[in-house]
């Protein structure tokens, strides 16, 4: 990295922290979420708490860096942050819906951080069921470096878990799609089935699913037949 883009950079990081600074409390932690929107594999979820004078040059959006980028981020984050990383999955995701997965996610994440924080900032979920005052902020990926810090830490970690699964279900391409539905994917959906960590709520439209084989029996019902 040149002078004049470090230089960039570094200003980014610090209207981030600028923006964290802004709530005047002692602890805030950040928190976000990776794999929302894949056919497969769980939801990462992580809360972080920055240290505000430890500055990181490069923290972003995940999105927004490459892959390589975000493991020299993400050492860098975890050696310093108080985080927490829940993975919430495939089957808990089917039997609550995403958006609900993805609070369980949230509220076990803050819960597990060592500091209890004065607030927690979120990317855009709200109606969260914690102890913790919070703050819902649309993009907040992008604005917070806490929340940028907590989705590199969230994407990395997925992503991670999504290589190994590619070494036991390697006809899906989950090391390069990382379980999103890219045409490929389909295709190897349709030609070979789904494995177990397909989410059946996720791929109904592409292939013929049992949506009841996990929900748990229930006495006096027969679970549409199961």
């Amino acid at each position: 990295m040149n002078d004049a883009r470090k230089q960039i950079a570094t200003q980014k990081v610090l209207r981030l922290i600028e923006f964290d600074k802004a709530y005047n409390v002692a602890t805030l932690c950040g928190v976000d979420e990776a794999g929302r929107g894949p056919l497969a594999g769980p939801v990462s979820v992580c809360a972080c708490i920055m240290p505000f004078d430890y500055v990181i040059v490069g923290i972003d959006d995940s999105k927004k860096l490459s892959e390589k980028k975000r493991e020299e981020l993400f050492a860098q984050i975890t050696a310093v942050a108080d985080y927490c990383v829940v993975m919430i999955d495939r089957a808990v995701i089917d039997r609550i819906n995403i958006l609900q997965a993805t609070k369980q996610g949230m509220i076990q994440a803050i819960a597990g951080l060592k500091v209890k924080p004065d607030i927690a900032v979120i990317d855009a979920v709200k109606n969260l069921d914690t102890s913790v005052p919070y703050s819902s902020v649309v993009k907040a990926d992008a604005k917070s470096y806490s929340v940028a810090a907590a989705s590199i830490i969230a994407k990395v970690t997925r992503d991670r878990y999504m290589r190994e699964l590619d070494r036991l279900y390697p006809q899906y391409g989950f090391a390069s799609n990382k379980g999103y539905g890219t045409a490929e994917h389909i295709s190897a959906l349709k030609a070979h089935g789904y494995c177990p960590e397909h989410r059946r709520t996720f791929i109904k439209n592409f292939v013929d699913v049992d949506l009841y084989e996990d929900l748990p029996i229930v006495a006096g019902s027969d679970n549409g037949g199961k």
